[in-house]
């Protein structure tokens, strides 16, 4: 579980973040949506420790880590997984290698264990060993988006971190992304926090959605919530998609 409170960041004279309260609970898909510019990307990184806030504070279970020294936020991070908008895989290194790094920097494992662990792991997200041994170039946007979500399992994290994980991904690809950080988190037990503005991912995984809008939080709620919310800025949001208008304009012609 992962709890903020009170959360305040601002940068020159602009405040982005406006007091920011809330929980992110283990064994969830928890997610943080609203339009660009709204602070949820500056929230992630704020809870990840990328920016330091002006005020409040963050807890990792029972852990203050707005109060930690360096050295104690070091040994932290190795419990954190991260998957990046891009993916950031390493060019000059292998399939293969990509997920080993954390473990070389991490670990004192021996070479056959980390062989064998990050063989499990590319098999979780159903990468095929012939593909170990070839270059992010020479895979697909979507199969870079799983080694990714490899390499961020590969140290059996309690925490999990998605920055835009279907950025670039096609309709079909995004939809199995979503299922396999979904299945991963609750297989793994982890607390995973997505920061997207797929509506798509909202409505297939979101088990807990904060709407952030000018630096506040709009709206919290789940995915079969979301639709009914009477919340003018979240309808802005939400409805700006065609499909879930008319689905919107549906129920209300149902009554339901």
């Amino acid at each position: 579980m992962i709890r903020v409170e009170n959360i305040i960041k601002s940068f020159d004279s602009k405040m982005v973040l406006k007091g920011i309260t809330t929980e992110f609970q283990k064994g969830q898909t928890n997610l943080i949506i609203g339009r660009s510019g709204s602070g949820k990307t500056v929230l992630l990184k704020s809870i990840v420790g990328l920016h330091e806030v002006d005020q409040g504070e963050i807890y990792y279970d029972d852990r203050n880590f707005t109060r930690m020294k360096m050295k104690e936020r070091k040994r932290l991070r190795q419990e954190m997984g991260m998957v990046f908008q891009g993916g950031a895989l390493f060019d000059s290194l292998t399939v293969a290698e990509n997920v080993r790094f954390p473990m070389d920097m991490f670990t004192n494992q021996t070479a056959k264990e980390k062989e064998e662990r990050v063989a499990y792991c590319l098999d979780r997200v159903n990468i095929k060993p012939e593909a170990f041994r070839l270059s992010p170039a020479e895979i697909s946007g979507g199969m870079q988006k799983r080694v990714a979500i490899a390499r961020a399992i590969v140290l059996n994290p309690k925490y999990l971190f998605c920055d835009e994980p279907n950025s670039g991904l096609d309709p079909e690809t995004s939809l199995v992304i979503d299922s396999l950080i979904h299945d991963l988190t609750v297989d793994l037990n982890m607390t995973t926090i997505i920061n997207t503005h797929d509506m798509n991912s909202v409505m297939e995984i979101g088990d807990k959605i904060l709407f952030i809008s000018e630096g506040e939080m709009g709206w919290i709620g789940s995915k079969s919530e979301i639709l009914h919310a009477k919340n003018k800025k979240l309808e802005e949001f939400v409805f700006a998609n065609r499909q879930y208008k008319e689905m919107r304009d549906a129920r209300i012609e149902n009554g339901s």
